[in-house]
């Protein structure tokens, strides 16, 4: 009996040991490239490939939803981001840690090895796919607003790489995510069973939840286009600035007046973004009927954004309007097939067919102007 007990209370130990092991931390991968057959696929390669897949699976969607593209106007977009986007991270990354590279240049392409910078990518990926979208005939405005939430959904996956490579992670920890590091990517000055913040995990989960945001603020407010992207950002500045405060891989500007140099340019994000959304507040996105108006070129867009036409495009009393713009209103209005005179005495002549046009040189297209009745003219 007593056995038993003894034996069950053991179980139970080694049990709750493997469950707190487990929880305690995370463990990092043995390896960072799989094969499929004779194919051998890099995980990092792998996770940016599905991060751009499933951004332009959600640009492509909310083109549609709002009839302002298609499927393929985002894939065509999207295709041209992303590979400038890797091209401009991995310059980012070169530049701002060149000791890195510095006579051993040969290392630069291989980015499978880890080292792409964010913001490089952010800056030349969006002016590729702008300069795209133009060629398709999309606006910039709806271009930026459709890629919004694709992009840090884009950037969510993509992170996951870096957990394949371990690298990226932050300052030790006890907490029960603590990530562990095998000792071959241990920086030196560790012990090699200490876990570190899980900094790749944080932006994931960050930027997951600004996709979230992103999309019921689109839904919730009518931002003029462009205005979301300007909240994307912010947001991601905001993230990006605490949690590259918790990083610890050196970098060669790892020190600018006290701080890392990204989270200076997380903060020129946080001014930029916010600035805008400042500058731009009076703006208000035009409905269909609006936009409808705006691109017939009935009204004009600046009209729409201050809010002087309503959602049939007419224009509020006391606006002043170009006199090159026609009224909508009196132009719906206006049917000139079907217009009529009246004569001088009351007689309807219809304009609108010249065979039933008055000649007053011609006696009998003259109304008899003593008739009793007008009625009885038989015209």
């Amino acid at each position: 009996m007593t056995g038993g007990v003894m034996t069950g209370g053991v179980m139970t130990g080694l049990i709750d040991g493997a469950v707190m092991s487990l929880v305690a931390s995370i463990p990092s991968p043995s390896a960072n490239s799989f094969s499929i057959g004779p194919l051998n696929l890099n995980a990092y390669g792998l996770m940016i490939a599905l991060g751009v897949l499933a951004g332009v699976w959600l640009m492509g969607r909310r083109f549609e939803s709002k009839g302002w593209g298609t499927a393929d106007d985002a894939s065509s977009i999207g295709m041209w981001g992303a590979a400038f986007g890797v091209i401009g991270a991995r310059l980012y990354h070169v530049a701002t840690d060149f000791d890195r590279f510095r006579g051993n240049l040969g290392d630069i392409p291989k980015i499978w090895e880890g080292g792409l910078g964010i913001p490089g990518g952010l800056l030349l990926g969006t002016a590729a796919g702008l300069w795209a979208s133009r060629r398709r005939g999309i606006s910039a405005g709806r271009t930026l607003t459709a890629a919004a939430p694709a992009i840090p959904l884009a950037q969510a996956i993509g992170r996951l790489g870096n957990w394949f490579n371990q690298e990226l992670f932050g300052r030790p920890t006890t907490l029960p995510w603590g990530l562990e590091i095998d000792d071959a990517h241990t920086p030196a000055r560790y012990a090699s069973d200490t876990t570190f913040h899980p900094t790749f995990l944080y932006e994931s989960l960050w930027n997951l939840g600004l996709v979230a945001i992103l999309l019921y603020v689109d839904r919730r407010f009518r931002l003029a286009p462009g205005r979301l992207f300007a909240v994307y950002v912010a947001g991601y500045g905001i993230g990006r600035y605490w949690i590259e405060g918790l990083r610890i891989d050196s970098v060669q500007l790892d020190d600018v007046a006290g701080l890392r140099w990204n989270q200076w340019v997380a903060l020129a994000c946080i001014v930029g973004g916010a600035g805008y959304l400042i500058t731009t507040r009076n703006q208000r996105d035009p409905d269909p009927v609006d936009q409808q108006h705006v691109d017939a070129g009935q009204v004009d867009a600046g009209q729409v954004d201050a809010g002087h036409v309503d959602g049939q495009g007419n224009l509020h009393d006391g606006d002043i309007v170009d006199h090159d713009i026609h009224d909508i209103h009196d132009r719906d209005s206006r049917n000139d097939s079907d217009s009529v005179d009246l004569g001088h005495d009351g007689d309807i002549v219809d304009r609108g067919h010249d065979s039933d046009s008055v000649d007053p040189d011609n006696d009998s297209d003259i109304a008899d102007r003593d008739a009793d009745d007008p009625l009885d003219d038989p015209r």
